[in-house]
């Protein structure tokens, strides 16, 4: 007892919480102390962040009408320019006592969009974009084409002033180039720019403003793309659609009440999936919001009511479910929202909160959708049709859960013997290992920590969840394996509450077979557990290929690529010993946890989709039916040479 006494005295001491305690962060300290908080992560979504507050500046001057060009570099220096040909940003004094410029860029929630006199709508709200970046950079300079003159004023270290705002010169031009080097050393460690993160957002900034030109650069690998479109959200739709079968036209539904304006355009397709974005005031809004629910609440409303009238849902037949109904289409929902009412949660913007948007797009949707069915009575029929076949699918796949629910001693039986479950049930700690082979899974059996990692054995390839029919692909064992170890359902009846474990790791061998049976185990989860995805609960191992022995090292080292073989072996003195692993069952449980089921250790990959058009395209060239699709994508990304065949 006086031991804990004492211990308790000794916290007391070093921990001291007293009115010295309180700190003030000045200025922009307090967004890099906590830099996640205005950005979301400082991982390489974060730091596009950063480019995007800038660039979307530049959009919003394009919204109100004064800015048809906007050029984006990304330099040898791995700095960001951004300049357009707005108006220009405000030179003179502001009423604090400092330059405009220097408010705007220094001073948290400063900026001209709190009202409606300078933008009538525009995707800034809190007046933090342009500040967090010159806190989060090393260097930020602008350069002001405004009032017949040319401004300049500099940045340095986390946005201090390191040159006042001074006139360069006279000009005839408007607009702003900013540049700008976000912090790579203290707060963007081990990130870089992504020319195809740049590629997507500025060609989606470009789809919603119609005849905007953006163009791109980037100076480290001379790739250049320009995005300039007519008619843009139409031209977006035929973007995302261009390999897909129609169903339907592109169908555009517009309307404007209680000064939102609604822009949408939807398509049709034969797919199984859907694809909804939506977009308030230019800003994507990826976490969805009330004008997303306004939609399908306005189309399931409008198409139901149709199939009533027209008798193709009878009294005794139930309404067709949304995820029905939304069943392969493609919807671009633009809201153009004025300042008095635009809210978004969060300051990274990921979701629409203007509760007015939910009610005005629900009401148009309802309106217009259900005059077009009227005019095209055909389209209308086919896309019913597609909806109650969605409908009989989703039925199979829950009695395909049910199924594997049922508490049979076979089924029990079988369970056991191919699933090793940890001894604790905590589903945000638990870990799921998917292996390839029987002596892998006997090795990752022994490695593994019992506490929380789950073990399934794989016999050879799992089936292909892309060109296998429905009924077929639930009758067989590893699928059904997996959808019960998940836990959580399959298809549209998936429920990332249920998922037993957050961690669901796919390890196979590093060889050709292991990344075919990773690519069909990825197929299945992202036609059937997308959501597994989308949460960031799905993983790669990364197994090593190289163990070298040598007593420079003490013992052993492992190496994950030809690559870094070939420059340890160029410092190594000595003799050394080189093992490839042709497979994981050459590991025995020691290494393996070692080097790819150890937490402290093991490299994994989270499988992201960053781009669904481009996901959607890749996986029905590679396992889909089109074999002269997939033949000319294999000549163009891989290199065969000789060792290959040996």
């Amino acid at each position: 007892m006086p031991q804990n006494n004492k211990q308790i005295n000794k916290v007391n001491n070093t921990n001291t919480y007293n009115e010295s305690s309180i700190q003030i962060l000045e200025g922009l300290d307090a967004v890099r102390k906590r830099p996640a908080m205005y950005i979301g992560s400082t991982d390489i979504h974060g730091l596009h962040h950063l480019a995007w507050e800038i660039v979307d500046n530049a959009v919003d001057e394009a919204l109100a009408g004064y800015c048809t060009n906007i050029n984006v570099t990304i330099n040898h220096d791995r700095s960001v320019t951004v300049e357009d040909n707005g108006r220009g940003i405000p030179v003179g004094k502001h009423k604090s006592g400092k330059s405009t410029p220097e408010v705007i860029f220094t001073v948290l929630h400063a900026g001209g969009k709190f009202d409606d006199h300078s933008y009538k709508s525009s995707g800034g709200l809190h007046g933090v974009g342009a500040s967090v970046v010159n806190a989060l950079s090393k260097y930020l300079d602008v350069i002001i084409y405004r009032d017949k003159k040319i401004s300049e004023i500099k940045f340095i270290n986390g946005g201090r002033v390191g040159k006042s705002l001074k006139s360069l010169g006279k000009t005839n031009k408007t607009g702003a180039v900013i540049k700008f080097l976000p912090d790579f050393d203290k707060i963007f460690a081990n990130c870089d720019w992504n020319y195809h993160m740049f590629e997507q957002h500025l060609r989606e900034s470009a789809f919603l403003i119609n005849n905007l030109s953006i163009k791109l650069v980037d100076k480290r690998t001379n790739k250049e793309a320009l995005f300039q479109y007519t008619n843009g959200l139409s031209s977006f739709i035929e973007y995302l659609n261009v390999n897909k079968k129609k169903i339907s036209p592109i169908l555009n539904l517009k309307g404007k009440q209680n000064n939102i304006e609604v822009d949408i355009v939807m398509q049709y397709c034969e797919d199984n999936n859907d694809t909804i974005l939506g977009f308030a005031n230019n800003v994507k809004t990826i976490d969805g919001g009330s004008h997303l629910i306004g939609f399908k609440s306005g189309l399931t409303k409008a198409i139901n009511e149709y199939a009533r009238n027209k008798e193709i849902l009878k009294a005794k037949d139930k309404n067709l479910e949304g995820n029905d109904l939304r069943e392969g289409l493609v919807a671009i929902i633009s809201l153009r929202i004025p300042e008095s009412l635009i809210q978004y949660e969060g300051q990274t913007k990921s979701k629409l909160g203007t509760p007015e948007a939910r009610v005005v797009v629900e009401t148009i949707v309802n309106e217009r959708l259900a005059f077009w069915l009227h005019e095209q009575p055909e389209v209308a029929q086919q896309i019913i049709n597609k909806a109650i076949k969605a409908r009989e699918i989703r039925n199979a796949l829950r009695k395909a859960r049910e199924k594997l629910t049922k508490q049979d001693k076979e089924n029990q039986r079988f369970l056991i013997t191919k699933l090793v479950p940890p001894q604790k049930h905590n589903p945000e700690a638990n870990e799921l290992f998917l292996v390839e082979g029987t002596s892998a899974g006997g090795s990752a059996k022994t490695a593994r920590n019992r506490e929380n990692q789950a073990i399934l054995s794989l016999k050879g390839k799992v089936i292909n969840a892309l060109k296998t029919n429905i009924s077929y692909l639930f009758n067989n064992d590893e699928i059904n394996m997996i959808i019960a170890a998940v836990g959580a359902g399959v298809g549209k009846d998936f429920d990332l509450d249920e998922v037993n474990y957050h961690k669901v790791i796919v390890m196979t061998d590093a060889d050709s077979d292991g990344a075919h049976i990773q690519l069909l185990l990825l197929t299945f989860f992202y036609r059937f557990m997308r959501d597994l995805i989308t949460s960031g609960m799905l993983y790669l191992a990364l197994p090593p290929l190289f163990k070298l022995s040598s007593k420079e090292n003490d013992g052993h080292e492992y190496l994950w690529t030809e690559n870094d073989l070939k420059i340890r072996l160029a410092s190594v003195k000595g003799k050394y010993d080189i093992q490839r692993y042709k497979g994981l069952g050459e590991m025995n449980s020691d290494q393996l946890w070692e080097t790819t089921m150890n937490p402290e250790t093991r490299k994994l990959i989270k499988v992201q989709i960053e781009d669904a058009k481009v996901a959607e395209e890749q996986f029905k060239v590679l396992m889909g039916d089109d074999v002269d699709s997939r033949k000319v994508w294999i000549e163009k990304n891989i290199s065969f040479d000789v060792d290959d065949l040996n």
